[in-house]
């Protein structure tokens, strides 16, 4: 059905200006910008992509570093807005984008708990009674009451996941972040994942680990400097992927799933 989504991308285009020239001071920035003599160079970042994800999917997002991946889920969590195009999301969004994202550094890991649960709209209540839930599962023992300042890259995603997955969101939306924690805690996060799927949830998955991505997921889009290089079932796609990595060649360009 046309209308049986949860995300819907339609020709999205994402554009970022980048200073020609260094201004060293906000006088001179001022000055310039008074004079209209700021100079910008036009870098899209995501260009004219496309992309239907229906409820209970699970899409792996792939390709080299800077090639427009994460910049796609800022679009998707409303954190961007397109230059061109259109993003429509049907459910709530739980958004594991950047580590410390939603964390004020100053407070507890257990005052982080409950702050975040308010971000995502859950009452205080709620939170409590899933609070021993959220604790064994980031397994942060006494760190639970340090400020969240002093955690480890790997404590903090342990404490983000935990509070975004417990409170069981339409949308799953991760983006690299468990690349920073041990393996025993990965393997956690893929069982935690694998169980939110099977009750429905829809998962928007970027990591650079092949296998991570073909276990599970069912779908893979694969953007290169911004552009869809291929969509469909995640075996195809991945391994269109892995070969232009080999050669620097791609093969046909196939755009599945819109």
């Amino acid at each position: 059905m046309q209308n049986d989504y949860a995300v819907r991308v339609e020709h999205a285009t994402v554009r970022f200006n980048l200073a020609k020239e260094k201004v060293d001071n906000l006088k001179e920035y001022c000055i310039r910008l008074a004079k209209r003599q700021l100079m910008y160079q036009e870098f899209l970042a995501v260009q004219d992509v496309s992309l239907t994800v229906k409820p209970g999917e699970a899409w792996g997002l792939i390709g080299a570093n800077g090639s427009g991946k994460s910049t796609l889920l800022k679009l998707i969590c409303g954190i961007l807005k397109p230059y061109r195009g259109s993003v429509s999301v049907r459910g709530s969004i739980a958004p594991l984008i950047e580590l410390g994202a939603g964390f004020d550094g100053d407070l507890t890991g257990r005052e982080n708990v409950f702050l975040n649960g308010a971000l995502l709209g859950y009452p205080q209540k709620y939170m409590e009674e899933h609070f021993d839930e959220i604790e064994n599962f980031a397994e942060l023992g006494q760190f639970l009451d340090s400020p969240i300042k002093n955690y480890s890259s790997g404590m903090k995603a342990r404490l983000g996941f935990s509070v975004a997955t417990m409170v069981r969101p339409q949308i799953l939306v991760v983006d690299e972040i468990l690349a920073v924690g041990d393996a025993a805690f990965q393997k956690k996060c893929l069982a935690r994942m694998e169980e939110m799927l099977a009750g429905g949830t829809t998962l928007l998955y970027v990591s650079h680990s092949d296998a991570s991505v073909r276990s599970i997921c069912t779908h893979a889009l694969w953007l290169n400097r911004g552009v869809c290089m291929a969509q469909g079932e995640v075996n195809e796609v991945c391994d269109a992927y892995q070969d232009f990595v080999k050669t620097g060649k791609s093969g046909r360009t196939k755009q599945g799933g819109v």
